[in-house]
C-alpha cells in the first residue's frame, strides 16, 4: 500500500466513526434521550418522562438505521 491508500483508509475510518456518532445522537435527540447535550430535561416530545420503554425505543431505532444502511451498500 502506499501513502494515499493509508490516508484514504484512514479517512473512511474516522469519517464513517464521526457520521455513526451523529446518527446516534440525532436518534437520541429524536427519541427524547438524554445525550451529551442534556437533551429535553429527561422528557421526550409529548412531554412524558422517559424509561426503559424508552431505551428499547432508541435502541429499536439504532438497529432499524443500522439495517438500512447496510441495505443501502447492497
Amino acid at each position: 500500500m502506499n501513502a494515499n491508500q493509508l490516508i484514504n483508509m484512514i479517512m473512511r475510518m474516522v469519517m464513517r466513526k464521526l457520521v455513526n456518532r451523529g446518527v446516534n445522537a440525532g436518534i437520541n435527540r429524536v427519541a427524547g434521550g438524554r445525550g451529551k447535550g442534556g437533551g429535553h430535561g429527561g422528557q421526550n416530545a409529548t412531554g412524558q418522562g422517559g424509561g426503559q420503554g424508552n431505551k428499547q425505543a432508541i435502541r429499536q431505532a439504532r438497529q432499524a438505521a443500522k439495517a438500512a444502511q447496510r441495505m443501502r451498500k447492497l
